[in-house]
């Protein structure tokens, strides 16, 4: 097994999460469209985790986390902040194992995203996130006044390993279409999934590099990766990207983006409206916005590419009609 002692997650965390989560998440497909090669002129898998359990790939870090805690602390409660794929997973998973759950989430999150915690049973708060309220001090304030267990969205060694189990499942279905060598590309806010997925490539398909794509008025990950260190978006980044827009790379998560990824790649807002056209079109998957930035990289950027096939994840699906026609009436071409 390779890694390193100092990171907060490791290879066996990941394996150990995939029992946890076996017979409650999905194993998503990895799809291939022929007509989306010939056009972009090398070889696209998506990994379509907007098929997973609540719509995103979050599930798997949810379900991982709630499943560690011991009996006492699940009869205490959990809280969580989100704007919508966490916040949906953690209240889902709660209800699943009965434990009672509060949600933070912004004010101005997509009504789905809000619609569908409440469904799940958890107690939603709500913030002021275009004003500055800072939703990890009301996390804090609040787990320490009624005794909850914080889980933290990516920053949260349990989290990390369940999104690592999206990992294990591309390295085996990847090797079983012959690929040895790809540029995964992962849609990236504070790198829970991006982290998780390159420590399971490390150990399974060292042939692959991790790529981290984000929005480019939220690019803090790829400033980190350039600069070696983690950089802070100074304010809110407007973006229709909203899963993952966050204000810089985790605390847990940076060291081993650090370590195992090659450099960000950013996408514009217009490209992941195209590419959640090219993901319906052509896959037949639904992506949120922010879910669609690796495949528009995949799309867009193929000059940042370096092999002959690209592996993308489609992290999410939880979006808002109205964005969702207005993806499908931009120009796509493809």
């Amino acid at each position: 097994m390779v890694g390193h002692q100092s990171e907060a997650v490791n290879y066996e965390d990941i394996l150990a999460a995939a029992q946890r989560l076996q017979g409650h998440s999905v194993e998503t497909p990895l799809l291939e469209n022929q007509l989306v090669n010939e056009l972009a002129g090398r070889r696209i898998l998506v990994k379509a985790e907007s098929l997973q359990v609540t719509g995103a790939f979050k599930f798997r870090g949810a379900w991982s986390a709630l499943t560690r805690l011991d009996d006492n602390a699940r009869s205490l409660g959990v809280i969580a902040y989100s704007s919508g794929n966490h916040a949906q997973a953690v209240a889902y998973s709660a209800s699943k194992l009965q434990v009672p759950a509060v949600i933070i989430m912004p004010s101005d999150a997509p009504k789905l995203k809000l619609e569908n915690t409440r469904a799940y049973g958890a107690e939603v708060v709500l913030y002021d996130r275009q004003g500055g309220e800072s939703r990890e001090q009301l996390g804090n304030d609040l787990a320490e006044q009624r005794n909850l267990s914080l889980i933290r969205p990516y920053d949260h060694p349990s989290v990390i390993a369940g999104q690592g189990t999206c990992g294990l499942e591309i390295a085996r279905q990847a090797h079983a279409l012959g690929v040895r060598q790809a540029d995964v590309l992962v849609c990236c806010g504070g790198g829970g999934l991006t982290s998780g997925i390159a420590l399971a490539l490390e150990n399974m398909a060292a042939g692959f590099k991790v790529r981290p794509v984000e929005p480019e008025a939220g690019d803090d990950v790829c400033r980190s990766l350039d600069s070696g260190q983690r950089e802070h978006n100074e304010q809110t980044p407007d973006s229709i990207c909203d899963a993952i827009v966050t204000p810089s790379p985790g605390e847990l998560t940076f060291p081993i983006l650090k370590r195992l990824c090659a450099s960000g790649i950013t996408v514009t807002d217009e490209q992941a409206l195209k590419a959640m056209a090219v993901a319906m079109l052509r896959y037949k998957i639904v992506a949120e916005p922010g879910g669609a930035v690796a495949l528009a990289a995949a799309l867009f950027s193929a000059d940042r590419l370096q092999h002959d096939t690209t592996i993308c994840v489609v992290s999410g699906g939880n979006v808002d009609p109205a964005i969702f026609a207005k993806a499908l009436q931009v120009l796509h071409g493809y």
